[in-house]
């Protein structure tokens, strides 16, 4: 089962939410915020596509953190933000069972579904 995982009042994520329902594409939502997120799943997540990819440094989150959270940045340190204030990871994120995409992008989407 594809799994949609993200927060219902992003914007990004309204609009994959939007895209599958329009081309009937049966998926799960999963709301950080509601259902939370475990470190195991992170971990899949940052597995999967790298901490890099996942760490949303554009984010009103981002900048409300300190300069010393920000620093000497590496793979635990980072899942250890994103674990304490799940706004830090990139949305949508969508697990199909087979990949893992971050953010969304329609062309993406239609390539791999």
């Amino acid at each position: 089962m594809t799994t949609l995982y993200g927060i219902k009042n992003c914007d990004s994520v309204r609009k994959a939410r939007l895209w599958l329902e329009k081309n009937n594409i049966a998926y799960q939502f999963h709301d950080f915020r509601e259902d939370g997120l475990s470190a195991q799943q992170l971990a899949f997540f940052i597995q999967k596509a790298g901490w890099e990819n996942l760490l949303n440094r554009r984010s009103t989150s981002w900048r409300q953190i300190s300069e010393q959270q920000k620093s000497d940045l590496n793979a635990i340190k980072a899942a250890s933000l994103m674990l304490e204030n799940l706004t830090l990871i990139k949305r949508p994120v969508l697990d199909t069972g087979e990949q893992l995409l971050i953010g969304f992008n329609a062309e993406n989407y239609q390539t791999l579904l």
